[in-house]
């Protein structure tokens, strides 16, 4: 008798094996599944945290003294060295060897003569004419203005770390740099050492 139970149960699991022998596995669940999305950054945004996290206004942008010591001038972000601002005399004798600053940190005096921060707003004494390609040149290659035939960028801008970023950041970068206050300042031209005789 026991016999033909365990042949009926037997039978039995063969027969619901047969029917569903030909259903296909469930895929098993999957603890973690991967989203596919593009999110959109919007480029003035990028180029704004960009700016804001990579220094360009410690040179940039005039600074003015207050009670909590130097601040950026807020009227004047970005506008580079003012126009009006003259530099002390110094003595190149006891200068040699080091890079001097102005007080708001514009310009720099050193080996290479003395370069003055450029105006980054979109004024037409900054890069009001400036195209998107020439700006992408000015980093990428080094070159003043971002002219081809114009000499090469002057210390202390450190055009070679912002090279390393990508076209959209630097594209970025310009799209909040257009988007800014205009501010009227024409920067003085650099004054290129004299090369020592040989």
């Amino acid at each position: 008798m026991k016999t033909n139970v365990y042949f009926f149960i037997a039978a039995l699991c063969l027969i619901f094996y047969a029917c569903n022998s030909d259903k296909k596995e469930e895929p098993q669940t999957k603890l973690y599944e991967p989203i596919e999305e593009t999110i959109t950054i919007d480029p003035v945004e990028r180029g704004a945290y960009l700016v804001n996290t990579n220094g360009c206004h410690d040179c940039h942008s005039p600074k003015k003294m207050t009670e909590k010591g130097m601040e950026l001038d807020t009227d004047r972000l970005l506008s580079g060295h003012p126009s009006d601002e003259k530099l002390p005399e110094y003595d190149t004798k006891t200068a040699q060897g080091y890079i001097l600053f102005s007080m708001g940190l514009t310009s720099a005096t050193g080996p290479w003569g003395t370069s003055f921060a450029a105006n980054l707003t979109p004024d037409a004494t900054g890069i009001g004419a400036w195209t998107e390609a020439q700006f992408l040149n000015a980093i990428k290659k080094g070159l003043y203005k971002g002219l081809e035939d114009s000499r090469p960028l002057l210390p202390p801008m450190p055009w070679e770390h912002y090279a390393n970023f990508t076209d959209d950041d630097l594209k970025a970068i310009f799209a909040y740099l257009k988007s800014m206050k205009p501010v009227e300042n024409i920067v003085p031209s650099a004054i290129i050492a004299e090369a020592p005789p040989q």
